[in-house]
């Protein structure tokens, strides 16, 4: 039985990419920014290795939501004592902090990986459309 030779890439180089996310929905903009942090659109993609880019969402404060979703979707935490659930809705979560709502999306569309955290470390939200990181390409 023959193997199959897998060369697997020395170096990754990493680009910057930048998204703006008022023009789409939340899960199509997190689905776009996960596969983007996970490297997927590369040619040369490898499941076990970190290959990904950076991502720059820029407009974060303008996400739009389809249907009641404002209304009625709910985020849970729990402490872990009795009694502790905690709930919080979207509109509280918008109000406070609109890149949160984002990044949870991406967060949890990612892979459960061990590089998972360093996958969203690479992920920089921006309220406004002015930052000062070099940006390579532009969705």
């Amino acid at each position: 039985m023959r193997s199959q030779k897998i060369s697997l890439p020395k170096k990754t180089e990493r680009f910057w990419h930048q998204i703006d996310a008022s023009k789409l929905s939340l899960g199509r903009v997190a689905t776009m920014i996960a596969n983007l942090l996970r490297g997927k659109h590369k040619r040369n993609f490898t499941p076990h290795l970190d290959m990904g880019d950076f991502a720059v969402v820029i407009n974060v404060d303008k996400l739009q939501f389809t249907g009641r979703k404002t209304s009625q979707k709910k985020y849970y935490r729990h402490s872990g004592f009795l009694g502790g659930l905690k709930v919080t809705s979207l509109q509280n979560m918008l109000t406070k902090n609109p890149g949160e709502v984002l990044k949870r999306a991406v967060y949890n569309m990612l892979d459960d990986l061990k590089f998972r955290k360093k996958l969203i470390s690479r992920l920089r939200l921006i309220k406004g459309t002015s930052h000062d990181y070099k940006i390579n390409k532009i969705w």
